[in-house]
């Protein structure tokens, strides 16, 4: 007769490791945004849109582009986008509509703490971000966009900061007020920050009054600032402070408006 040793089939409870419930929430919340078609169209569907429409017509000012092609103009401004769509915007409902659900309140009993559900978020977050760039990329590529290579580093930290900024802002928004109210307010802000904040219309096409304030918005930093990284080659750092300082105060006020409920 076959016997096992003392304790071969002893249980042994307890939570695993941080990083492996991070990959997984992580993977569970990418898999959940992409399977929604509302969040494709949103992240991925208008912002290729609109870099095909404003690279082949002529719908917007941009100014002066000297020797700057209009694809090698317009791309930065739709990364820019593809980040404000997926980071806030697209967190912002599905954090609220989770709220409603319950669903933050049951994994609030699992062995996941509150910071990793945030960071689990985030990674799907940057998740996404990365599958837009590289799509919209392809696609920019095929209508000839042509990348300054010293700037692709720069460009990298910008679209990280830029998606931690939104998606503290996401968090803000879908952590703190009822669902209905959150589906209708970031859709009105993606709208106003779409035409008025930076992305479609340049600051240099702005007066100087009101080109300002636009740079001191996230969306006019983000884009700016993926327009000078990727078209001239160099880092600004009024972006990035700009970027981290909206980052910092809404991550600080989300940690105590957010609610489960």
């Amino acid at each position: 007769m076959t016997t096992f040793a003392p304790g071969t089939f002893t249980p042994k409870p307890g939570a695993g490791s941080r990083a492996k419930m991070l990959s997984t929430h992580a993977r569970v919340e990418t898999s959940l945004t992409l399977r929604h078609g509302e969040q494709i169209l949103l992240t991925l569907l208008i912002p290729l849109a609109l870099l095909i429409g404003l690279t082949l017509l002529d719908i917007v000012p941009t100014g002066d582009l000297g020797p700057v092609s209009k694809v090698d103009w317009v791309t930065p401004r739709i990364f820019a986008l593809a980040v404000m769509s997926s980071a806030f915007t697209g967190q912002a409902i599905a954090l609220g509509f989770d709220r409603r659900y319950g669903v933050l309140k049951r994994l609030s009993a699992t062995a996941l703490p509150r910071w990793l559900l945030v960071a689990g978020r985030i990674v799907a977050a940057l998740v996404v971000v990365l599958l837009q760039v590289v799509v919209l990329g392809a696609v920019a590529a095929i209508l000839g966009w042509s990348p300054s290579g010293a700037g692709l580093a720069e460009a990298v930290v910008l679209l990280v900061l830029g998606t931690l900024s939104f998606g503290a802002l996401g968090v803000l928004l879908g952590g703190s007020l009822r669902a209905e109210a959150v589906l209708a307010l970031a859709n009105i802000v993606w709208f106003v920050l779409l035409l008025a904040g930076g992305i479609l219309l340049a600051p240099s096409t702005l007066p100087s009054g009101a080109a300002t304030i636009v740079e001191l918005l996230p969306s006019g930093a983000l884009a700016e600032g993926l327009r000078q990284a990727l078209v001239e080659g160099t880092l600004a750092w009024e972006p990035v402070v700009v970027l981290i300082g909206w980052g910092a105060v809404a991550g600080a006020l989300a940690t105590r408006t957010t609610r489960l409920t």
